[in-house]
C-alpha cells in the first residue's frame, strides 16, 4: 500500500478510524476497509479551480485529509494585498503565479502531495463556474435517455462574501446544476460608458471614468494602472473628487477607489477557513461514502452569532443547462421584437447572465447566422440584423436559435414560443 512507504506513516491514523470501521452515519453503501485510503492517496484525483483565500483554505485541507493527487487552476499572480489571508504566499512571492507558489508549498509541506499547478488566463468567478458546469454536464453518457451513472464527475462549489458563506454538492444529471440557481448569483455590477462619461450620478461613475478613461489617455506614470500601487490609487481619488466636485456628487472615499478599481470582494480568513473545511469535507464523504453527502445547498452566516442552514436546491425541469430539451422564450409581438431585444434578455436577465451571444438558426433546411460579435467580419455583416425583428429575420412561431456564449463550453438551445392570443399573426 502507498502509506506504508510514507515516513509519516501515523499522520493518517485519523483517516484510518473513519474508513476502517462503520459508524451510524455512514453511507448505506460503505463497506470499511484499508484499501480506501489507498485510493484517495494513489488514485483519486482533485481539480481545485482558483488558489487565493478559498483555495489556499482547500488546499491545505484535501493535502492534510490523505489525497495526494491535486491540480490547481489560477489565472492570477500574487498581490501584496492578499497575504493577509492567503497564507501559502509570502511577501518574496509577490507578483508570482498564485497556483504555482500555492503547489509548491503544499509539496514541500505535505511529503509524498503531488500538486500540479496551472496558470493560464481565465474567467471571472461566475463565468467560470458556468462554464465547469457545462463541461461536466457535457461529459454525461446516456444510454436510452437513462443517465450513466459511472460518467457523473462530482461538483463542490464553496463561496465566501465578508462573514458570509455558502457551500454545495453538484451531482450533474441528478441534483441541482449551476445554471438550476442562476438567480442566486445576481448579475455582476457594470457601468454603461455613456453613463460615467456624460451623465454621473454615483462617486462609482466617477471613479469608473478615471479609470476607464482618464488613466489610459493620461497615463502619469507610463504604466498600467496598479491597485496595489498607493501612488496609483491616490491619483485615482484626486482625480476622482474633481469630478465628483463638478457633478455635485458626495460621498467618495479613498477606500471606495481602492474598492471600485480593484473589484474587491470582502474577505474574512475565518469565513474561508469555514467553507473550505465544508468543501473539503464534502469531497472525502464522496470520494469515500464514508458518510451521507450533504443534500445539497448550505449557508453559513456568522455576522451575528452563527447560523447555518441546509436545504435541496431544485433541479429545473427546463434548465439551459442541464434539462436536455430547448428553452422556451415567450414573445409577445414578434413583429417588433428585435434581435438585438433578444440578446439583451440574454445578457441582463438573471436567468441567463450571458457575455457575448452569438446566435445562430435553421431555415428551410439551411443554417443562418444571425449575429455573432467575436468575430469581426461576422459581426460587420449581421450587424444590420440587430434592428430587425424576429418576423423579419424569418423566425417563426417554435423556431429553435442556437446560443453560442463563453459562459457554456455547448451550444445552447432556446425556443421562440409566439403568444398568438396577444398579437394578430400575419
Amino acid at each position: 500500500m502507498a502509506d506504508a512507504q510514507d515516513p509519516l506513516n501515523k499522520r493518517w491514523d485519523h483517516l484510518r478510524k473513519i474508513l476502517e470501521r462503520p459508524g451510524p452515519f455512514c453511507h448505506p453503501e460503505f463497506e470499511p476497509s484499508s484499501e480506501i485510503l489507498d485510493f484517495i492517496m494513489t488514485s483519486c484525483k482533485i481539480l481545485v479551480i482558483g488558489a487565493g483565500g478559498l483555495g489556499c483554505e482547500l488546499l491545505k485541507d484535501l493535502a492534510l485529509m490523505g489525497f495526494k493527487q491535486i491540480h490547481v487552476i489560477d489565472m492570477d499572480v500574487i498581490e501584496l494585498s492578499n497575504l493577509n489571508r492567503q497564507f501559502l504566499f509570502r511577501h518574496k512571492d509577490i507578483g508570482a503565479s498564485k497556483a504555482e507558489v500555492a503547489a509548491a508549498f503544499i509539496n514541500k509541506r505535505i511529503v509524498g502531495c503531488q500538486v500540479t499547478p496551472h496558470f493560464f488566463c481565465g474567467l471571472d468567478s461566475i463565468v467560470a463556474r458556468r462554464w465547469i458546469n457545462g463541461m461536466l454536464i457535457s461529459l454525461l453518457n446516456y444510454e436510452d435517455s437513462v443517465l450513466d451513472q459511472s460518467s457523473i464527475i462530482p461538483l463542490v462549489d464553496g463561496g465566501t462574501e465578508g462573514f458570509k458563506g455558502n457551500a454545495r454538492v453538484i451531482l450533474p444529471g441528478l441534483s441541482a446544476c449551476i445554471d438550476c440557481t442562476l438567480d442566486l448569483y445576481p448579475p455582476q455590477v457594470t457601468y454603461p460608458l455613456c453613463t460615467i462619461a456624460n451623465t454621473p450620478r454615483l462617486p462609482e461613475h466617477c471613479i469608473e471614468y478615471v479609470k476607464v478613461i482618464q488613466w489610459p489617455k493620461e497615463n502619469p506614470w507610463g504604466s498600467q494602472l496598479d491597485g496595489d500601487d498607493p501612488q496609483h490609487i491616490g491619483w485615482i481619488y484626486e482625480k476622482s473628487m474633481e469630478r465628483a466636485l463638478q457633478f455635485n456628487i458626495t460621498g467618495l472615499t479613498y477606500r471606495l477607489v481602492q474598492g471600485v478599481v480593484k473589484n474587491i470582494i470582502p474577505a474574512v480568513a475565518s469565513t474561508n477557513a469555514v467553507i473550505a473545511a465544508l468543501c473539503a469535507t464534502e469531497v472525502f464523504k464522496l470520494a469515500t461514502s464514508c458518510c451521507v453527502p450533504m443534500n445539497n445547498y448550505m449557508v453559513f452566516n456568522d455576522v451575528d452569532g452563527i447560523y447555518t442552514y441546509t436545504y435541496e436546491a431544485e433541479k429545473k425541469d427546463n434548465c439551459l443547462a442541464c434539462s436536455q430539451i430547448p428553452y422556451t422564450i415567450p414573445i409577445k409581438d414578434p413583429s417588433k421584437y428585435k434581435l438585438k431585444d433578444l440578446i439583451e434578455l440574454l445578457c441582463e436577465s438573471a436567468s441567463f447572465q450571458m457575455k457575448n451571444p452569438g446566435l445562430t438558426t435553421v431555415i428551410d433546411g439551411k443554417n443562418k447566422t444571425l449575429y455573432m460579435s467575436t468575430i469581426k467580419s461576422i459581426e460587420e455583416r449581421t450587424r444590420e440584423n440587430l434592428t430587425k425583428s424576429l418576423l423579419d429575420l424569418g423566425l417563426t412561431d417554435n423556431s429553435e436559435v442556437m446560443v453560442a456564449d463563453l459562459t457554456s463550453p455547448s451550444t445552447m438551445v432556446l425556443k421562440l414560443k409566439y403568444l398568438v392570443n396577444d398579437v394578430e399573426m400575419e
